[in-house]
């Protein structure tokens, strides 16, 4: 056997262990929520794409090039593809009637808390380290879908942390977890877990810190607690439904002025986000599938 006869069935052997692994993540995918198998089945299948055509092509003789080659033009095919496919899906949301900040109310349906696992365990974590539920709340974002949140707080009254719970199309929920501080100066201190893209921007007086990685309420509480212990807090004292619905107006207005969004009276022509926004929003899409972490704003 020579040397191309070997490397023939390396490729072979490559690309077959490619597919079953592309394939494998993308079910488990399908049926959990996990930043880490997300991230690992965008690059299997990535690379199952580029290696997987560029054998195909250099197998049946359809191209003049060597493999490496190949799988470099399939790579590059499939990010323009992708980026295409993404940018495209960015402006749909951006015509569509979907509220980027969605105003909340109380929940009173009763359906709040998700009978899943790892958020059962979130929720005992909480009431074992002090913080006791203060409202249950949903929003209406359009299109028929709801996004429903909780608010706890500590016994000193100077950290809210807030469970937000958002519908996937698996029919899992997907969950973000984050604590809020604000000092005697106004300036409001946050540190969440969030993993779905934002890409905007924030008040002069947020401090915010997103660890899409850090999973762990513990860990996450820890990060929070090191940012604030040289503070001095204000001890929270408005509704939290009002609370999150002020943020809410404030983002709005900061994003139009930073021309993150069209104003109200432009966007039935334009659309909700800006040429500019969407190139954000389309880079922190990337840098979420892909690497897991979040572009400063």
């Amino acid at each position: 056997m020579n040397l191309i006869d070997l490397f023939s069935i390396d490729t072979q052997f490559l690309v077959s262990m490619l597919v079953i692994v592309s394939i494998i993540l993308g079910v488990v995918n399908s049926k959990v929520n996990s930043l880490t198998v997300g991230v690992l089945n965008r690059w299997s299948r990535w690379l199952c794409v580029s290696v997987g055509l560029a054998f195909l092509v250099d197998k049946m003789e359809w191209a003049n090039r060597p493999f490496w080659a190949l799988a470099v033009i399939f790579f590059l095919f499939w990010l323009l593809l992708e980026t295409l496919y993404t940018w495209l899906a960015i402006s749909a949301m951006s015509q569509s009637s979907i509220s980027l900040f969605p105003r909340f109310r109380n929940n009173k349906s009763g359906e709040e808390w998700p009978a899943q696992r790892k958020l059962i365990q979130l929720r005992d974590w909480l009431r074992e380290n002090g913080f006791r539920k203060l409202q249950a709340l949903v929003a209406d974002i359009g299109n028929g879908i709801d996004i429903r949140s909780s608010i706890y707080q500590d016994n000193s009254g100077k950290v809210r942390a807030q469970v937000l719970f958002i519908p996937q199309p698996n029919g899992l929920i997907s969950y973000s977890l984050s604590f809020t501080s604000e000092t005697a100066d106004r300036e409001r201190l946050i540190t969440d877990n969030m993993h779905t893209p934002y890409g905007g921007f924030y008040p002069d007086n947020w401090n915010v810190i997103r660890r899409p990685w850090t999973r762990s309420a513990a860990s996450l509480f820890n990060i929070h607690q090191k940012r604030i212990q040289s503070f001095d807090l204000e001890e929270y004292e408005v509704d939290p439904v009002d609370d999150l619905n002020q943020q809410q107006g404030v983002l709005e207005r900061k994003n139009i002025e930073e021309g993150f969004l069209f104003p109200p009276h432009l966007r039935e022509e334009n659309g909700k986000i800006t040429w500019e926004g969407r190139y954000r929003v389309w880079k922190e899409v990337w840098l979420l599938n892909y690497f897991g972490i979040v572009s400063r704003s």
